[in-house]
């Protein structure tokens, strides 16, 4: 929570405020002489909520630092992303900020930037192993044993119970994250869990989730959704099968006004927000602070749970942003 408040303070600070009144003079001259150049990439879609969100945020804090901002999503397509950091690389990019597509897959780029002393920052997903600079986000796997916690110690789920897990992309390392911190709550009480894939495009999940339901919805006690999409769809497939709010209690993430108002509305128990602008927009401060020789390299962790009790103040972020 400290963690949380301190980003929030400074992205208050920074973007409301405006950032580029609270560096010294002397570095704004410095940075001036040659406008600086940062590569925003995201392994995910334009038209995925947290994106919009997240980019959104990049451009605004690009706009108060007065630097430029080079941004690209990839659908998840590792070949394309990787060949977009190689490219920043290649042109000199004053600072990378990227999503990791999968555990693994950045390594040689991360450690190529290094080599080249550009900063590398991770955000929304996390691999430290590329050595990365920083990282801001929500740490996936805490997210997931914190779903899995809300089910056990609300009574909502017990031993022998079954959980549907859905996301949009498996094997990404978000879901794979999140399972873990799942599984660290689950297997030792020995409750049964299975990740499902609804697949990326909306219609598809919507349809795929729809079928899963109506063929198996007899033996869910509960839902999952690893990713944003899976559960914003929870209202629009529980009318498909003809459920009733709380027939299953469900959890997940809440990037979107469609969980927000499930939430609201009962179909969602509790959901959980990453402050997708703070994702985009803190990466581009921390690498205008390391090129004005402002040491970085902690992380900045960036979400919270909400529920029923709460949900007002998340459908104003979901619906505002």
């Amino acid at each position: 929570m400290k963690k949380i408040l301190l980003m929030t303070i400074i992205t208050a600070l920074l973007l409301t405020a405006g950032v580029s009144s609270i560096f010294a003079a002397g570095e704004q001259e410095e940075v001036a002489k040659e406008k600086l150049t940062f590569y925003w990439i995201s392994h995910g879609s334009e038209g995925d909520p947290i994106w919009v969100y997240a980019i959104n945020g990049a451009k605004r804090a690009a706009d108060e630092l007065g630097v430029k901002l080079n941004s690209s999503f990839h659908h998840n397509d590792i070949a394309t992303h990787k060949e977009a950091i190689n490219a920043a690389i290649a042109a000199g990019a004053d600072g990378i900020a990227t999503s990791s597509p999968e555990a693994g897959t950045l390594l040689q780029e991360a450690a190529l930037a290094k080599e080249k002393g550009i900063p590398f920052i991770l955000f929304n997903t996390d691999d430290p192993k590329t050595g990365r600079t920083a990282y801001v986000g929500a740490n996936v796997q805490k997210v997931g044993a914190g779903w899995a916690e809300y089910l056990v110690n609300n009574n909502l789920v017990q031993r022998g119970d079954f959980v549907w897990l859905p996301v949009e992309v498996p094997g990404a390392t978000y879901g794979v994250d999140e399972t873990k911190g799942i599984a660290s709550v689950f297997d030792p009480l020995g409750i049964k869990y299975e990740v499902f894939d609804a697949k990326y495009d909306p219609a598809e999940s919507i349809s795929n989730m729809t079928d899963y339901l109506t063929a198996h919805g007899d033996k869910v006690d509960a839902m999952i959704g690893l990713g944003d999409m899976v559960t914003g769809n929870t209202k629009t497939v529980f009318n498909n099968v003809g459920w009733k709010p709380g027939k299953i209690p469900v959890v997940g993430w809440g990037n979107s006004p469609q969980t927000a108002h499930a939430v609201k509305e009962g179909y969602v128990n509790a959901a959980t927000w990453q402050y997708p602008s703070s994702q985009g927009a803190m990466p581009i401060i921390l690498l205008y602070m390391a090129n004005t020789g402002l040491a970085i390299g902690y992380d900045v962790y960036t979400f919270a749970m909400y529920d029923k009790f709460n949900v007002d103040t998340y459908i104003e972020l979901t619906e505002g942003m």
